[in-house]
C-alpha cells in the first residue's frame, strides 16, 4: 500500500504545474474533481489542503505517462547508469535502468506505475521540500538538483549511499518528469 501523497511538499505547486502542463481549466479539474472552481483555486494558492485520498486522487487523475513516451523509457531501461524516471507531481516510476534495480534488490514490475515516495530517505524528503525555494515548480526548466543521500532499506527497497541528480523532463503528455541519475563528478 502506498503512503498517503499528501507527505509531498508543495501540493498547491505541483497541482498548478501539473494543470497548467496538460492546458486545463481550474473549472474544468472541479468538475472532474466534483468541487468548486473557487476549491481548486484555493488549493493552488496554498490556502487549503484536501484530504490525504482527494490528493492522491487529482494527481493520478491529472497525471499518467503517454503510450508514447516509448522512446525515452526505453532510453531509461537500457542505460548502463543507475538510474529511473518518476512523474514529478507524485514520484511514479515510470522507468528503470536494470543497474538501478539491481541496487534496489527490488523487482521493478511491483514497483511500476506507484508512487516511489514511500521510500524517501530524510534527504531525499528534506531535498523535495527544498524545490519550491528554488523556485522548480514554476520553471519549465529548473537547474538540476544534486543532492546526497544515505543507505537506507525502506519496505523492502535498497537505496545505495551518493550523490544523485534531479532533471526535470517533459513527457509527451505535457506531464513533468525527473531523471534521477548518479552525479558525475
Amino acid at each position: 500500500m502506498n503512503a498517503p501523497l499528501t507527505v509531498l511538499p508543495a501540493f498547491h505547486l505541483r497541482l498548478r504545474r501539473l494543470r497548467r502542463s496538460r492546458g486545463l481549466k481550474q473549472a474544468y479539474v472541479a468538475v472532474l474533481l466534483g468541487v468548486d472552481q473557487s476549491t481548486v483555486s484555493r488549493w493552488e494558492s496554498g490556502a487549503l489542503v484536501p484530504e490525504p485520498d482527494l490528493v492522491e486522487r487529482t494527481l493520478r487523475l491529472l497525471g499518467g505517462a503517454s503510450p508514447d513516451d516509448c522512446a525515452l523509457r526505453r532510453l531509461v531501461r537500457n542505460s548502463s547508469v543507475p538510474c529511473h524516471l518518476v512523474t514529478d507531481t507524485d514520484h511514479r516510476l515510470l522507468a528503470v535502468s536494470a543497474p538501478r534495480q539491481r541496487e534496489w534488490v527490488r523487482s521493478a514490475a511491483e514497483l511500476m506505475g506507484t508512487s516511489l515516495w514511500r521510500f524517501a530517505t530524510p534527504e531525499i524528503a528534506a531535498a523535495e521540500a527544498q524545490l519550491d525555494a528554488l523556485q522548480w515548480w514554476e520553471q519549465a526548466a529548473p537547474a538540476p538538483v544534486v543532492l546526497h543521500t544515505s543507505e537506507a532499506w525502506t519496505d523492502g527497497l535498497h537505496i545505495l549511499e551518493g550523490d544523485m541528480v534531479w532533471e526535470r523532463v517533459w513527457l509527451s503528455s505535457g506531464e513533468p518528469a525527473r531523471l534521477c541519475t548518479p552525479h558525475q563528478r
